[in-house]
């Protein structure tokens, strides 16, 4: 692990958004990491390529589940279509972790995937966190924890009651299990 005891772990907290809630999610997440003693960055993979990314330990990705998977071209067309942020079509999580394939090596590091998703379709058998997870685990990344859903009302918003405060929790208990593992 590249974290040691006389420095701060580090994060990178790398989201896709469309309507704005995936990224309220990824900003609650961050919150707790830094609680627990991340020094985190969070980027959107709008507007930050994986080489951006300063160095980091651990790795938490999250999306919006489109089709019961991560975003593809035609349902990011389709969610701007609909009212989502004009340059969300340009790239989405799944093309960031084709790059980051080619790009970094994963080594020892440590992962954590959640996603959005509509509270009428909550338990669904596949999911955007679920396909990023495998393709993490497929680059050598190593889950702290299982992919991990987070509510939304209806495609547009807004996150669901408590989810935020969920989210801060879910960060800290990621950061926990993140610092134990690079401690061994």
């Amino acid at each position: 692990m590249t974290g040691t005891s006389s420095e701060a772990p580090r994060a990178a907290v790398v989201y896709e958004s469309m309507f704005g809630c995936t990224e309220a999610i990824a900003h609650s997440v961050t919150v707790g990491l830094e609680e627990v003693g991340f020094t985190v960055t969070a980027r959107d993979v709008r507007t930050d390529t994986p080489d951006d990314l300063p160095p980091f330990d651990l790795l938490v990705v999250g999306a919006p589940t489109h089709a019961f998977s991560l975003s593809r071209p035609a349902t990011r067309r389709d969610a701007v279509d609909q009212g989502g942020r004009p340059d969300a079509e340009s790239v989405g999580l799944r093309e960031w972790l084709e790059v980051l394939a080619q790009t970094t090596t994963a080594g020892d590091r440590l992962f954590a995937a959640f996603d959005t998703r509509v509270g009428k379709v909550r338990f669904v058998p596949k999911a955007a966190a679920t396909r990023a997870s495998r393709l993490l685990v497929h680059q050598g990344y190593h889950a702290v924890s299982r992919p991990t859903p987070f509510i939304v009302h209806d495609v547009y918003g807004p996150v669901a009651d408590g989810e935020q405060e969920r989210a801060r929790q879910w960060g800290r208990t990621v950061g926990q299990s993140a610092a134990a593992r690079m401690s061994q």
